[in-house]
């Protein structure tokens, strides 16, 4: 796997930033340039690389730059946002903004609307003049100032609007779809070898992107849910049989489900995409007849399920939306149905609460954490664009930040792992058995 980000040229122009190229002064230094961060961090990994003299993956580490590519002065930026709503989008637009003005001395920023349909003249959405005092507060409020759209504009049109704008530095925010047609507009200016950086801040609030531990604003959607599935416990307590079946957003992958369902030890049964599972069997150890007997015993029970899990279960035709993404059935309203027919065929009485609270998750401001991080993100790749870096990702891996080329970060969707020990952590939580399928 490549993880050698892409350079514009040679840095020749000193960094307005007053930093050190002294350790132990007590001022933070420059970022060397060969500073990487190491893939792996098991001992024993590392040790038997070594030993056998083979290389070590690392990502580039981001940070200011003793000299820039971009003289700031000259340099003209725009910034969009793409896909779906996620908390901290309007962090990461004030973020861009306030460092690149601040830090660097950049006054002409633009902002595009309505995500890359804004850079094609066709639909004539002019630019947003953006600077510190118009996104000030804009970090408190849901959603994005710039707004969105799905789908891809061609990369030749996108090109030729950066190129009659004079746009230097492109910042796209946004998810799998979004990064794929960055790197299509970067192969674009490579072919027509301009100078103008593509630079990208992942936003998945499914917390799908590969190569990177966390992305902004999934910790937000998983704490909101939080609250949500307490409440919906209650509602399960009151009923005789009661159920609470919750829909969490993860089209592909569980982060969500799994991480909340760890975070709130109410949760019973955590259905994900990455798992297979029946909703009755024979051998009495599907979904269904594990439910029953958790209420059985229990009187209550609540489910929390993402939208991609039993998709198995589905047969109608699979459709797409602008980014190319499946939409999937609805699982939430087929678990409901499966299950008020399942008990009501045995005579047994059973309450269902169904709740789908997606819109409302994704649509909240960021949380401390979320903010604390949509900053760094800001900051760090503000720093590699200004220093030229191109067709890259800023994300961060084992506690630290990194830059990746957006190629290696689009290679595959990240899942949960049905192996691992965060997996075994929600299993342990929840109490629902390893697998609810009949053995083959």
């Amino acid at each position: 796997m490549d993880f050698i980000v892409k350079n514009l040229g040679e840095c020749k122009i000193k960094s307005p930033l007053k930093l050190s190229t002294v350790k132990g002064d007590g001022i933070y230094d420059f970022v060397e340039d060969g500073e990487r961060v190491l893939y792996s961090s098991s001992l024993q990994e590392v040790m038997t690389a070594i030993k056998n003299g083979a290389e070590l993956r690392s990502f580039e580490k981001p940070g200011p730059k003793e000299y820039i590519y971009f003289e700031p002065a000259k340099t003209k930026v725009a910034i969009v946002t793409c896909g779906g709503l996620c908390p901290g989008l309007n962090n990461v637009i004030r973020g861009l903004v306030c460092h690149l003005w601040n830090r660097y001395g950049v006054k002409n920023i633009v902002g595009v609307q309505y995500g890359f349909a804004g850079l094609n003249p066709v639909n004539q959405m002019p630019f947003i003049n953006l600077d510190p005092d118009l996104v000030d507060d804009i970090h408190k409020d849901g959603g994005s100032m710039l707004a969105s759209s799905r789908g891809n504009q061609p990369s030749e049109v996108i090109v030729d609007t950066l190129e009659k704008n004079n746009i230097n530095i492109l910042f796209c925010v946004g998810g799998d779809g979004t990064l794929r047609g960055a790197h299509d507009i970067y192969k674009e200016i490579e072919r027509r070898n301009l100078k103008i950086s593509i630079a990208c801040v992942p936003k998945t609030i499914d917390n799908d992107i590969s190569y990177i531990d966390k992305s902004f604003g999934f910790e937000s959607a998983f704490t909101s849910a939080q609250n949500i599935i307490l409440n919906a416990h209650y509602e399960a307590k009151g009923a005789q049989n009661g159920v609470a079946l919750i829909k969490l957003m993860g089209r592909d992958s569980g982060f969500i489900a799994a991480n909340v369902a760890l975070a709130v030890p109410d949760v019973n049964f955590c259905l994900i995409p990455e798992m297979n599972f029946d909703l009755e069997n024979d051998s009495q150890t599907g979904f269904l007849n594990c439910l029953e007997r958790r209420l059985m015993s229990k009187k209550h029970a609540v489910v929390v399920v993402a939208e991609g899990a039993g998709q198995q279960f589905m047969t109608g035709e699979r459709k797409v939306d602008a980014s190319g993404n499946v939409l999937h059935e609805d699982i939430g309203i087929f678990m409901k149905n499966q299950i008020i027919d399942f008990f009501t065929k045995k005579n047994i009485p059973i309450s269902v609460k169904y709740f789908d609270p997606s819109y409302i998750i994704r649509s909240i401001p960021a949380n401390a954490n979320d903010s604390k991080f949509c900053e760094q993100l800001t900051q760090n790749a503000v720093h590699a664009a200004m220093a030229g870096r191109t067709d890259f990702v800023v994300g961060n891996w084992n506690n630290s930040f990194t830059l990746l080329p957006i190629t290696t970060a689009t290679s595959q969707r990240k899942k949960v792992n049905l192996e691992s020990e965060f997996w075994w952590s929600v299993v342990e939580a929840t109490g629902q058995p390893m697998e609810m399928k009949a053995k083959e």
